[in-house]
């Protein structure tokens, strides 16, 4: 029983990152079809990468957006997770979740809404645009991981602060913050990568500054622009897992 389960462990992990792999393979494929067997080895597509002008403007705003989603998702679900474990009020649960409700919503319905909301508005598609509907998106995630590290934090710390003398905002600049940074910094990563990847609402909510993941998917419509995509693809699955490992690293060291 014991090798049946190995077995299907194996063929599961072969089947869902054989294409990874494929990818990554051919990224360095001197070719532009996708085909074995593979003519050279070379580094061509990532060179290119690095001297088209699009690409590194796409990189730039997808860098920025996830940026300053990740902050703003991780205050949003920093304050949420404070008033919903350290606080009674009446609406808690309701409160708690609305900060969940945009997980129960597909994302292009998400995208929809929002297009919809700012064509009536008037308002233009612009990064800021994108930004409002990854913060909508990543605001969730944000907040289950900061409910989980205060879940994990006593609130006496707090209380001895502030029977000490010091004002609720110095207890939680000195107090605490510093107890929730690491579910801080794993918050950040884990909405920087989400951000960054993302695909859906970037093509509804961008205009003229098209993401990374929006550059690659236009670069498709070319056959000869394949390699090109597969070299950008292996960046971002490269930057992604490293990110992943650390933000899962901090967070057993905080479960410690």
């Amino acid at each position: 029983m014991r090798t049946v389960r190995k077995l299907y462990a194996a063929v599961y992990f072969f089947v869902l990152y054989l294409p990874i792999l494929l990818l990554i393979v051919f990224s360095f494929n001197d070719s532009v079809y996708i085909a074995f067997p593979l003519k050279s080895f070379t580094l061509k597509w990532y060179e290119a990468a690095i001297q088209n002008a699009q690409l590194l403007s796409a990189f730039s705003n997808s860098l920025i957006i996830a940026t300053v989603t990740s902050v703003t998702a991780t205050s949003v679900g920093l304050l949420g997770a404070m008033a919903t474990t350290r606080y009674h009020f009446r609406g808690k649960t309701l409160a708690s979740g609305a900060l969940f409700a945009p997980l129960a919503l597909p994302t292009v319905v998400t995208g929809v809404a929002l297009l919809s909301i700012f064509m009536m508005t008037g308002i233009g598609l612009s990064i800021g645009t994108v930004i409002l509907g990854h913060v909508m998106i990543c605001t969730p995630f944000a907040y289950g991981v900061m409910v989980s590290r205060f879940d994990g934090l006593s609130p006496d710390y707090e209380r001895a602060s502030m029977d000490l003398g010091e004002p609720p905002i110095r207890t939680f600049l000195r107090v605490t913050l510093p107890l929730a940074m690491p579910g801080v910094v794993s918050s950040l990563l884990l909405t920087f990568t989400i951000s960054f990847d993302e695909f859906i609402l970037a093509f509804f909510l961008s205009s003229n500054s098209p993401t990374l993941p929006v550059f690659m998917w236009s670069q498709m419509r070319f056959p000869d622009r394949l390699p090109l995509v597969l070299a950008l693809a292996t960046v971002v699955i490269v930057v992604s897992s490293v990110l992943i490992i650390v933000s899962q690293l901090l967070r057993r060291r905080r479960d410690r």
